[in-house]
């Protein structure tokens, strides 16, 4: 079977470091398994590898896309399948490297989820439930998934809104519920790495890389969303959204860099309770165990060549 490495875990683990020095011992090629990267003029916010950083590895699904335009976990679950064998063909080793973890699950799960149907996002459907939002709030959309699908509505947090929708949007355009959509035999052989370290330490990189990312123009990069595509898909990217109060007058620059730095460190709690509860991660912390990395390498050289 043809086999792929996967490599997650929360933001500020270290994850874009060790995928290239991976695909420099393997002769990899790097997918990303990031919702946000996809799309153009956003690097700072989706802290995007940069052009100069890849040293020579070949990376796929950076910058696709315009802000303007959607993308599914249909959409990447597809592309990523198409790049995974193409990358084979190479006679390389296919690396998806990532945080997001539906996008990530639904790739090595094989998760059937509605094909062309759901593909097209029925826009009226969509429609239906972003102005519920809008008028009567997120806990609205929680509860009329609580009472249709409990299961997928105990993993998707209220706050969240895309999600809520995506999974109202399979109930209406397929008739199965979210939680049950079914798996199918995947033509891969997944191996997937998780990193992660000391909840302290983890949180201390988050606000230092929100520090970092504002000497770089992130305030920039919001302000340039905010103008351009202030209700699209990648306006709701963390690191993004906080900014747009700020932008409006109704608050300050420091309380939406406490709130994207709040925000960040929420979501790494959230991202390493999906991947433990849903998948199966081989884990490993790096950042205070250096000497792991070389076990990495071992696990999957013998996953290589079996």
């Amino acid at each position: 079977m043809k086999k792929a490495v996967v490599i997650v875990g929360p933001t500020a683990v270290g994850k874009t470091d060790l995928s290239i020095r991976l695909a420099k011992k393997y002769h990899g090629e790097i997918i990303s398994g990031d919702s946000m990267q996809v799309y153009r003029k956003l690097d700072i916010g989706t802290a995007k590898i940069l052009p100069d950083e890849m040293q020579g590895i070949r990376h796929h699904l950076l910058d696709t896309l315009d802000v303007t335009q959607a993308h599914t976990v249909h959409d990447f679950q597809q592309e990523a399948n198409s790049l995974i064998e193409d990358i084979y063909q190479r006679q390389h080793l296919p690396l998806i490297v990532g945080g997001t973890g539906f996008y990530i699950n639904a790739l090595i799960s094989n998760l059937n989820l509605g094909g062309d149907q759901i593909a097209e996002q029925s826009h009226a459907v969509r429609e239906r439930y972003e102005n519920l939002a809008k008028k009567q709030g997120n806990q609205v959309l929680w509860h009329l998934l609580a009472q249709k699908d409990p299961q997928a509505a105990n993993n998707i947090p209220v706050a969240n809104t895309r999600r809520l929708i995506r999974a109202l949007e399979v109930l209406d355009l397929t008739g199965s519920s979210f939680s049950k959509q079914k798996k199918l035999t995947s033509p891969y052989e997944f191996l997937v790495i998780g990193l992660n370290t000391q909840r302290k330490l983890l949180y201390q990189r988050i606000n230092q890389r929100v520090d970092w990312m504002m000497q770089q123009g992130l305030e920039q990069e919001a302000a340039w969303l905010y103008q351009n595509a202030p209700s699209s898909q990648a306006s709701q990217a963390i690191g993004y959204k906080e900014f747009f109060t700020y932008l409006a007058g109704d608050a300050t620059k420091e309380q939406a860099i406490e709130l994207v730095k709040r925000n960040s460190r929420r979501f790494a709690k959230r991202q390493l309770t999906y991947f433990r509860n849903q998948m199966t991660v081989q884990w490993y912390d790096i950042l205070q165990n250096p000497a792991q990395i070389k076990l990495i390498e071992q696990v999957i050289q013998k996953f290589w060549e079996e």
